[in-house]
């Protein structure tokens, strides 16, 4: 160290600390030490701690966690603050020293009591000018006179329960039979804000939690990943999101994302509209399927779930086990997760059962048209908290309801339960998506039909039922249903070094070089033994591998294979082609705004190829497009023109007239 010189400075440095700012404009504060008053909470903390088990905290680990340890670790509350606005804290002391006294007071009566007058206004500079003589003092001279203070105002935040019902003075028996509340939503900042506050008065006053069960939800961030703020306008418009996408948008985006269950959430245009894509437009579209079809058929639905055909069968039991999911998601605050039941189902409902059943609404089926009503009007009960005018408007077009708010909640009972039909079928679209994946991978479109799909899989047997849907579906002409996967796969597993090294140690390599070999043996326990030595699950991964792998799928799980016929006959081709001459005069109908039951006269001017596969299956077209008549040739006006895929692959187009 250099000693001092007088007069003389012999070193300057500049040092970075941290330094309190105003969270609000920024500025640099002081910190300066005054005195204040407290509630010693330290004398109730373990009685706060042991309350919060009583309460029901989502997400759970909030309750030993953050809450928790903020509990364990509270030190005594400073309430009072050195400000103007405010509630004046209700403390009288004596102006002398020498005279010391300290009156609190708890009502109007009692200031009346002691000051001769009944205060109108509670407030400063009113309740100020209340002063008396100091009753302590011999002398006379000495007065009482209100401490300058006023509470801070979570005080008054956490006396809100009784606060608001002007308990203990008024609504005493109401008070006492409706606390504590039932739910409390805030942001999780709030364990050290009013979720505390109101605990530490709950607890000193009335030996209690202040609420049953609290929701504690992440922060809602901006587009940049930092909090909204207005000085750095980093989320979108308001206005201009409910305009474009409805306010149920953003509710929607809200609720399904992680931050009620305690994360944190980025605030962006798109997340909002692809809450619009999962679940809003998929529910009113099959609103409006149902509206168009059923007006079609002249028919107005109705509630009834005694339809036999199994797709109705499968939509009402999966509809049932919907009330049951979502019932059991939201009495435990899990809005997220009822959100994602409603949009598994919503996508169910759209892109299987409608689709699957779309001939029976073509032909104005009433089995199918009666359960789907049903089937709408039980989901938009069940989505109503989630999707709250969307709901509205698809319930009053269904039933001619007031409200869907109005309606009960439906019962466990409302619908049919079925769950090994709804198992199975959720096994017949997992076999779909696999064969389509299959189709994609290899360019081969829907349209083009192929001559068989197989399904080999241990429960292989259980989708006999459902053949037909499945040939209809993936568009093959033969379905075969095989147990014996092996002749077309073979199990392989992958040791996880890094988990069963800790329990085998050199071991471990050993292992290792056995599975490499193909020397190991599944045991029925679930374990893996190689070498002599048992693998435990998770110290290992297994895959089933396909002989043939460009033309085979494996099924989740690793639960069995689909193997798709990828060759293409002539016969398939034509076929395919007629398909896609089906869907370019679907789309001239539309351009043409014609009805869905309009019939039509149809021009159809193409490459001879397409025509000839056209003419093959020229009653199949027909009767797809409601056509009366088709004639082939030049098009003087053409309809539409599209695209299609020949006979042999190439692209060619067509030309539509109606």
């Amino acid at each position: 160290t250099a000693p001092y010189v007088h007069g003389t400075l012999l070193r300057h440095d500049t040092y970075d600390h941290p330094y309190p700012h105003c969270w609000r404009c920024g500025n640099p504060l002081i910190q300066r030490a005054v005195d204040s008053w407290f509630v010693q909470v330290t004398a109730f903390r373990d009685r706060m701690v042991e309350l919060n088990q009583e309460i029901t905290w989502v997400p759970s680990h909030i309750r030993d966690g953050q809450f928790g340890k903020w509990l364990g670790n509270a030190i005594d509350w400073s309430i009072s603050r050195n400000r103007y606005w405010g509630s004046p804290i209700p403390v009288w002391m004596s102006d002398d020293p020498t005279y010391p006294r300290i009156d609190v007071y708890g009502s109007l009566d009692e200031l009346e009591r002691d000051f001769g007058v009944r205060p109108t206004d509670l407030h400063r500079p009113f309740v100020d000018d209340l002063t008396r003589s100091n009753p302590d003092d011999p002398t006379g001279r000495s007065r009482m006179r209100r401490v300058p203070e006023v509470l801070d105002c979570w005080f008054e935040s956490g006396s809100m329960p009784f606060a608001q019902v002007h308990y203990p003075f008024e609504n005493r028996d109401w008070f006492e039979n409706h606390y504590p509340g039932d739910f409390i939503v805030e942001y999780n900042g709030q364990t050290r804000g009013w979720f505390y506050t109101l605990h530490v008065l709950a607890t000193a006053l009335f030996d209690r939690p202040s609420f049953r069960s609290c929701v504690a939800h992440g922060i809602v961030l901006g587009d940049d990943g930092l909090k909204m703020s207005k000085s750095r306008k980093n989320y979108p418009d308001v206005d201009e999101v409910f305009d474009r996408d409805g306010s149920d948008a953003m509710r929607w985006f809200l609720m399904a994302s992680p931050i009620l269950r305690g994360g944190n959430l980025v605030v962006t245009e798109q997340g909002i509209r692809e809450g619009v894509r999962q679940a809003i437009l998929p529910l009113w579209n099959t609103w409006y399927f149902l509206s168009l079809y059923a007006g079609a058929a002249g028919r107005v639905g109705t509630f009834r779930t005694d339809s036999t055909h199994v797709l109705d069968r499968y939509v009402l039991a999966r509809t049932a086990a919907l009330v049951d999911d979502v019932t059991a998601a939201l009495d435990v605050y899990d809005i997220a997760g009822a959100c994602e039941r409603v949009r598994d189902h919503a996508e169910a409902l759209t892109n299987w059962y409608v689709r699957r059943s779309r001939d029976r609404f073509w032909a104005g089926d009433p089995g199918a048209i009666d359960t789907l009503h049903t089937v709408l009007e039980v989901t938009a009960r069940i989505a109503a908290p989630l999707l709250p005018l969307t709901t509205e408007q698809m319930w009053r077009g269904l039933t001619g309801g007031r409200s869907v708010h109005l309606a009960d909640w439906p019962a466990a009972d409302f619908l049919p339960h079925d769950e090994a039909l709804v198992s199975a079928m959720e096994r017949v679209r997992q076999v779909a998506s696999a064969a389509l994946s299959l189709r994609k991978a290899r360019g081969l479109r829907v349209r083009l039909p192929l001559a068989t799909l197989t399904v080999a899989a241990p429960d292989a047997a259980t989708l006999a039922p459902f053949a037909d849907i499945l040939r209809d579906e993936v568009n093959v002409k033969d379905v075969v249903l095989t147990a014996d996967v092996a002749a077309h796969g073979r199990f392989e597993i992958a040791v996880n070094a890094r988990a069963c090294g800790p329990r085998l140690g050199g071991d471990t390599q050993k292992v290792i070089r056995a599975v490499k070999a193909g020397e190991w043996a599944s045991e029925p326990d679930g374990t893996v033994t190689a070498a002599g030595i048992a693998l435990l699950p998770g110290e290992f991964t297994e895959k089933l591998v396909a002989v043939d792998a460009e033309r085979t799928a494996a099924l989740p799980g690793n639960t069995g294979l689909v193997l798709l016929d990828t060759a293409v006959t002539p016969e398939l081709g034509a076929e395919g082609t007629a398909r896609d001459v089906v869907r370019v005069v679907q789309q001239a109908r539309r351009d043409a705004g014609l009805d869905v039951s309009d019939r039509i006269t149809l021009t159809l001017d193409a490459p001879s190829a397409v025509l000839d596969a056209v003419k093959a299956h020229e009653a199949f077209v027909m009767g797809e497009v409601l056509a009366t008549a088709v004639t082939y040739g030049a098009v003087a006006c053409p309809t539409s023109t599209g695209p299609v895929a020949a006979p042999d692959g190439r692209s060619a187009e067509v030309q539509v007239g109606l």
